[in-house]
């Protein structure tokens, strides 16, 4: 076995949560020593993976789960507006790293697309305005357009409207500034970037082992798995950012505060189309209302996609169910992850979501023609010859300890540190990569107290609006929107 090396930082996983991290860490300790380990042969394979995800940039400009309709009728904006202002925070640092020359030209990972939402019926089109009338009062949805007419949606995009039923009730929104991500590129240029500045990103590497020390570092093990070398490497800080591997690394690790936590793992399948004469009929991601007992990640949408700079329709996501916690994973993952500690609340969570479960039911019988079905209620002339099944990334959802249910499923991520500050780790799924940026600023508060305040004033110069809140300064809003669109060179 080599000698053992002691670096500063490892990050574990080579997807969009590892790399941001390591990113701010290059910007804020350029003298720091970073080590990341993937195991795949190349980074951003996983979740990052372009067609693993949606790619929507999510702001909350047309994703209805953020803001749910409560049981009196009523919808609060509370939940958009955090999800939109945490995405500020990335658009600001990626188009920083635009304006240093850290990141390629703009159009390279980031594209202007409309967010739209499209509703049936008359307790959706009811629905459908309250939320609107809640957002209007918001400074960071100035310019959201609302409308029940087929002529002006069909303006928006013709494929929603064409052969339609016209006395079919309907509604839409539009919002102009919305974007599409490629996370898959934006992932590998954070990385080239951190490669430049000194940090070692490591493929068809895999963490098998870690231990604290008494001296506060932790002892890793690190299989080459083409070579099946291994290596021993000591770090001072280290970030599980492994996506659905996370839970089993953080379980090996010892730490008392990833008791009770277990994960509930979701696959799903999207149809996707490249024929260039539908594609350009269709400029736009229109969300829709997910089904009752779906996941908050299985509304229904119908998105353009701009991958390595080509444009697809994609619509889905048809989720599914199995054991595995990563896309290229073993099928035990689930039933090894399972502990005493997390036992009670997964059970707890199986009796009280028989809604999800009898949802993944129906979907894993689904059949393409019903698939179909789905697409052609967004596009009624949609044809099979045009569209093809992809499978799309694992999505592992937070299982947690809960004082009053026993045991919860949160769909959202939840940040995992130990005590002393000296490992992070990151589980759950949605809105993720949107908000990778505050998520890892969150990291860092949390692990480094003592040198944060420090950080601050380069914070500041990275994410002009950080310790500030865009959504209660209608003018700093405003100003913030238009500087970084015109940076990223997006619509304003």
């Amino acid at each position: 076995m080599n000698s053992e090396e002691t670096v500063d930082v490892v990050l574990i996983g080579g997807g969009i949560m590892s790399a941001t991290l390591g990113s701010l860490i290059s910007q804020l300790e350029p003298d720091w020593s970073i080590r990341v380990y993937e195991r795949l042969g190349e980074v951003a394979q996983e979740s990052s993976n372009a067609w693993n995800n949606a790619g929507t940039g999510h702001a909350a400009l047309c994703e209805l789960n953020y803001m749910p309709e409560n049981p009196d009728g009523t919808v609060s904006a509370a939940k958009a507006v955090s999800i939109n202002e945490q995405f500020q925070v990335s658009r600001q640092y990626w188009a920083y790293l635009v304006s240093i020359g850290a990141l390629p030209e703009p159009h390279n990972f980031i594209n202007s697309t409309p967010h739209m939402t499209f509703v049936r019926g008359k307790a959706n089109i009811e629905y459908l305005k309250k939320r609107v009338e809640a957002l209007k009062r918001e400074p960071l949805f100035p310019d959201m357009e609302y409308t029940e007419d087929l002529e002006r949606i069909a303006e928006w995009t013709p494929l929603m409207v064409k052969k339609r039923n016209p006395k079919q009730r309907v509604a839409a929104t539009r919002v102009d500034s919305g974007t599409d991500v490629d996370f898959g590129a934006l992932t590998k240029y954070l990385f080239r970037d951190m490669e430049r500045r000194g940090a070692s990103v490591q493929t068809n590497h895999q963490v098998t082992w870690l231990k604290r020390q008494k001296d506060g570092t932790w002892k890793l093990r690190v299989r080459h798995l083409v070579g099946q070398t291994p290596k021993v490497v000591r770090a001072r800080f280290v970030f599980v950012g492994a996506g659905g591997g996370a839970l089993a690394l953080l379980q090996h690790s010892g730490i008392p505060e990833i008791k009770g936590f277990g994960g509930f793992p979701i696959s799903g399948q999207f149809l996707r189309t490249t024929n260039p004469k539908v594609v350009a009929q269709h400029q736009a991601k229109v969300y829709g209302k997910a089904a009752v007992g779906a996941p908050p990640m299985s509304v229904p949408h119908l998105d353009t996609r701009v991958v390595e700079g080509e444009a697809a329709l994609l619509f889905g996501p048809f989720a599914g169910f199995t054991p595995k916690f990563l896309k290229s994973s073993t099928w035990f993952d689930l039933p090894f992850s399972i502990r005493l500690h997390n036992l009670g609340p997964m059970l707890q969570v199986g009796l009280k979501n028989f809604d999800l479960v009898k949802y993944l039911v129906s979907e894993l019988l689904a059949s393409r023609a019903k698939k179909m079905a789905a697409l052609r209620e967004f596009m009624p002339t949609a044809k099979d010859r045009d569209w093809e099944l992809i499978t799309a990334g694992q999505r592992v959802q937070v299982m947690k300890k809960d004082p009053e249910k026993g045991g919860v499923l949160q769909f959202g991520t939840e940040i995992i540190t130990g005590a002393d500050g000296t490992i992070a780790g990151l589980l759950g799924a949605s809105p993720g990569a949107s908000t990778a940026a505050p998520i890892m600023l969150d990291v860092l508060a949390r692990c480094f107290p003592d040198r944060f305040v420090g950080w601050e004033p380069k914070l500041r110069q990275m994410i002009p609006s950080y310790g500030r809140e865009l959504s209660i300064d209608p003018v700093a809003a405003e100003a913030s929107l238009t500087e970084t669109a015109k940076v990223l060179e997006l619509t304003a």
